[in-house]
């Protein structure tokens, strides 16, 4: 039996609006962005950037976000995922980023300064793809993974239990701009059962 889950974007607002986001009649929304957009504090390359584009709803504890999408990702840091967010200081973002010429599955945990890991997933480019955020305790637990396929587990990272988050979809492209990438399913449900249990 499949745990009951609700679409969130009726209830989501946009931080930092794309210059084109459609509505399509499945449900989903296309979604092209701006040149430059990133999501990024300090570390290693010395800028802060804070110009991404996400959708955000609220997002309590003992609950989990999931988004699926596609994008080719085709650019340099070209990236589309889901973002957890509470101020422009402390966020979480995670989902698939082009680098070394292809596809990886990463996340970039941020409190103050921002850190990033990362691995490729070369056979994901262009694939529906669908990112798992569970929030339980003082914890995210990032999942993901192609289709229907099985969950990988992509990061464990700290965020303060007291904590008033949003979360959703997100994307970037620092290196350009008209990137497209589209969204089809938002939806919140009750947190994963435990960190080796999965939802």
């Amino acid at each position: 039996m499949r745990t009951r889950q609700s679409s969130r974007w009726g209830e989501a607002h946009w931080l930092n609006e794309p210059p084109e986001a459609v509505s399509e009649p499945a449900g989903g929304l296309r979604v092209t962005t701006a040149e430059g957009s990133d999501f990024w504090r300090t570390t290693s390359y010395g800028f802060v950037r804070d110009s991404g584009h996400a959708l955000l709803a609220p997002f309590p504890r003992d609950s989990a976000v999931e988004v699926t999408f596609e994008a080719t990702l085709p650019e340099l840091y070209d990236q589309a995922g889901v973002l957890v967010r509470v101020d422009e200081g402390t966020w979480v973002k995670a989902g698939i980023e082009s680098t070394d010429g292809s596809p990886h599955l990463g996340a970039v945990v941020t409190h103050g300064t921002s850190d990033w890991s990362l691995g490729p997933v070369p056979d994901w480019a262009g694939a529906s793809v669908t990112v798992r955020v569970s929030r339980s305790g003082d914890a995210l637990t990032v999942r993901a993974r192609k289709g229907e396929g099985e969950w990988r587990m992509v990061r464990l990272a700290h965020l303060p239990a007291d904590a008033e988050a949003t979360a959703g979809p997100f994307c970037c492209s620092p290196q350009r701009d008209a990137l497209t990438v589209r969204f089809t399913r938002f939806v919140l449900g009750p947190a994963d059962r435990g960190l080796h249990e999965g939802p």
